[in-house]
């Protein structure tokens, strides 16, 4: 928000420097975020009366002859395609400063001496969407009571201070001149002064020319006044000043007028041309599914049922609390007006320009709220200054639909609970003297009190919010500074914080290295190496296609991490990530995507260099499965391995699903080399664990078994089976023997080929027996022997060599 310091000082009796007043408002509650003043650089910038105007031949150039208030008409070169005898102009004097520090000097253009320059605003450094439309290709006329010699600054408002509010929005009342001048009243316990105007209505009824309906529970109230044979011209100079040094670019009596009201009130308003309506009823309705209108912008847009429209004969004019039409757009030939305000329902206002990417004043300040208590106020005030500004004839009575609450919120409360809130000592009198400088009515003593809260501050609703108002208007700096009293409370992690912490300390034990990768990614790679893809969750506005939806895997991002390693010569990778995975099995547009918590890690290149005594050992699908089962000795899991083939981007034999207790929680495996290929990398091993479902899993800690002073006994048998008989299911085999001394499995040697039968091969394991109460005998370590080569030829045909 941009507030003119005039202004303001115009609306309330404040008479201190800007430098003081955004120090005072900056600790009472509304941030100013600096101050600027427009003729900050410019110097020796005058007022001339252009007294002759001849055009220099096969040029675009104009021999002027301008009075700058000296004793003798000025000669200067111009090239602007609006120059002319008779107008008033800004005109810069040798030795002048214009924008860009650019100093203004005497010289000779085309042989012609040039003294000075008759300047643009653009050349004064103000922005081109500000320019006038009449000006922008041009100079800037003054108005032609500007007297020659004198100062351009006081015509132009140049030499105002323009104070820059960060609005926060539960203090959207500041979105208005009359906002901020009630918040430096209370600030500075002066009075406000409101302009107002007498609205003179002609003995037509505007009910007669026109009608207001509202078939929508997202328009409040929709009111409109008529105002007819209007004359169309650009605005006078001190309200073009005032848009300007708002942010906004004058246009013309009528637009300005309602941008005006708009700056003054906070009230969002539209004019439009009644002659291009086809008929007499304005219908403020949900758009239909297909509705289409084309804006303001000259943009068609294509409107949803979740848009409010403007209508006439069932036909879209406006796009409500947003934009106007092009079709019933205000220009130089239209005479008969209709204004229109209105209070429409914020959340639909920001769903609507945000999908829209359509953000406009009006819809800023609908979406945060507006003051309920003078939508009509603001309307007449509009009328009447068109009737002033554009001579035009205002029709009695305002055509309206749909009512307000404008009487008072009444918020209780009591002096202590105000005191115990702030640590304060602050007596009933000095209540009464806060929320008089507010402006708010109050009733009571000091045991309970009500406060009449005004509809213009619809942020106060509870009695903490009377308690902030006090702070902010006695004053922060007043508040005694005391530490908290807070009894001692123990700290704990989670369980998930504690799930991640040991995973992390894991990892990194592993000589992991951690790294953060995007959440947002492409569509394709968002669905890449997941096993059971669910619904993508995309960005409306993405502002790239790399980051434009959610992921639901983290390898994909990891590779990415890979890939620019890689190509940097960086290529022995051990680097893991610990995030988030996002999974939408609801409707994508109203439901939030399930997050789950995910482990993956990423190795490339060599776990151990050579060097003159040891071959170079390079990562393989053991190696990282290695990991995982680390993992799961670390959190007392037990995971099953199962090789998995329909895993488009893994290799179809070198990729294992990680199962517990019997569920699917992720997998490990080494990447599909074409896969490798279109990220640009080495062979890669990849694994990513769903730690969501692992933390479901956990059992409870074991607890502590005292180590056994009686010696281990270790027995080592090489079995001869089917060539296509997996390790877990010889361990299976060995278990279900049921020998209960049995502490150890081990495999120590895999053969198959020379001296092996086709079909077959050679598995060599190593088993540990140990009995914590005795030494087991030869006899006993026999018999367990026994009983598991038993088990092992019934269950796996196994033959013990």
């Amino acid at each position: 928000m941009l507030v003119s310091y005039k202004w303001l000082k115009e609306l309330v009796d404040v008479d201190v420097t800007t430098a003081e007043l955004s120090e005072k408002m900056s600790t009472t509650g509304i941030e100013v975020e600096g101050v600027a003043s427009p003729a900050q650089g410019l110097s020796n910038l005058v007022v001339g009366h252009v007294l002759s105007c001849e055009d220099v031949p096969d040029t675009h150039l104009h021999l002027c002859q301008v009075d700058t208030g000296d004793e003798e008409p000025r000669q200067i070169v111009c090239g602007a395609p609006n120059v002319k005898a008779g107008i008033k102009v800004i005109v810069a004097l040798p030795g002048a400063r214009i924008a860009d520090n650019y100093k203004i000097k005497k010289g000779k253009i085309r042989g012609m001496e040039s003294l000075g320059m008759i300047c643009s605003l653009q050349e004064l450094g103000l922005p081109d969407s500000i320019i006038p439309k009449e000006f922008a290709d041009g100079i800037q006329i003054l108005p032609e009571d500007a007297v020659p010699g004198e100062s351009i600054f006081p015509y132009l408002d140049l030499d105002d201070e323009i104070i820059e509010l960060s609005i926060t929005p539960n203090r959207a009342d500041a979105l208005s001149m009359r906002g901020v001048a009630h918040e430096v009243a209370a600030i500075y316990g002066k009075e406000v002064h409101f302009p107002e105007k007498n609205l003179a209505e002609s003995d037509k009824a505007a009910s007669d020319v026109i009608q207001v309906a509202i078939e929508s529970d997202k328009v409040l109230t929709y009111k409109a006044r008529v105002v007819e044979n209007v004359t169309v011209q650009p605005s006078p100079q001190w309200l073009q000043n005032r848009l300007m040094n708002a942010g906004i670019r004058p246009i013309n009596n009528i637009v300005d007028i309602t941008n005006f009201v708009l700056l003054l009130f906070g009230q969002p308003m539209h004019a439009f041309d009644l002659d291009k309506f086809e008929g007499q009823k304005i219908v403020a309705r949900q758009a239909r599914e297909g509705e289409k209108l084309v804006t303001l912008d000259a943009v068609e847009r294509d409107l949803t049922t979740e848009d409010i429209v403007i209508t006439v004969a069932d036909k879209p004019v406006a796009l409500g609390g947003v934009m106007g039409g092009q079709d019933t757009e205000i220009d130089s030939s239209s005479k008969n007006v209709v204004l229109e305000a209105a209070v429409f329902d914020g959340k639909s206002i920001r769903k609507t320009s945000g999908r829209l990417n359509l953000r406009s004043e009006s819809s800023a300040r609908f979406e945060k709220g507006i003051n309920y208590d003078t939508v009509s106020e603001a309307l007449d005030f509009a009328a009447s200054m068109l009737q002033e500004l554009g001579k035009g004839t205002v029709l009695a009575g305002q055509v309206s639909a749909g009512e307000l609450p404008t009487e008072p919120v009444q918020v209780t409360t009591t002096l202590d609970y105000v005191n115990v809130r702030l640590g304060t000592e602050l007596t009933f009198a000095d209540v009464e003297e806060v929320f008089a400088k507010l402006g708010f009515g109050l009733e009571g003593n000091a045991e309970t009190f009500t406060v009449s809260v005004p509809r213009r501050r619809w942020d106060i609703h509870i009695q903490a919010d009377l308690v902030e108002e006090i702070a902010r208007i006695y004053g922060y700096d007043k508040l005694p500074t005391t530490l908290p009293e807070a009894g001692a409370t123990a700290g704990e992690l989670t369980s998930s914080q504690d799930l991640r912490r040991k995973v992390r300390t894991l990892a990194e034990g592993s000589g992991l290295s951690e790294i953060i990768s995007y959440a947002l990614t492409t569509p394709e790679k968002a669905l890449e190496f997941t096993m059971e893809p669910t619904k993508l969750t995309e960005l409306m506005w993405p502002m790239t296609v790399e980051r434009s939806a959610l992921r639901q895997n983290i390898i994909s991002g990891m590779l990415d991490t890979v890939a620019y390693n890689v190509n940097r010569k960086n290529s022995n990778l051990a680097i893991y990530e610990i995030g988030k995975i996002f999974h939408q099995t609801g409707d994508v547009q109203t439901d939030l995507p399930q997050e789950v918590e995910t482990f993956a890690f990423a190795l490339s290149g060599l776990v151990a260099e050579k060097d003159f005594q040891t071959k170079a050992v390079p990562v393989d699908f053991f190696y990282a499965k290695g990991i995982v089962e680390a993992l799961a000795d670390k959190l007392n899991l037990s995971f099953d391995f199962v090789a998995e083939k329909d895993l488009d981007s893994m290799h179809p034999g070198r990729t294992a699903a990680i199962l517990l207790n019997g569920e699917v929680v992720g997998f490990v495996g080494q990447l599909h080399p074409q896969t490798a290929k279109d990220y640009g990398i080495p062979e890669t091993y990849v694994a990513e664990l769903n730690l969501t479902a692992v933390e479901a899993g956990l059992k409870p800690n074991p607890s502590f078994q005292e180590i056994t002073k009686f010696p281990a006994v270790s027995r080592d048998m090489a079995l001869l089976l089917p060539a296509e008989t997996s390790h877990k299911e010889v361990v299976a085999a060995i278990e279900s023997a049921g020998v209960k001394r049995l502490t150890s499995i081990k495999l120590f040697d895999v053969y198959a080929g020379a001296n092996i039968e086709a079909g077959k091969k050679s598995m060599a394991y190593s088993l540990t027996f140990q009995n914590p109460e005795a030494s087991l005998t030869d006899e006993e370590v026999a018999r367990f022997m026994e009983k598991i080569s038993k088990a092992m030829a019934e269950q796996v045909s196994a033959e013990v060599r």
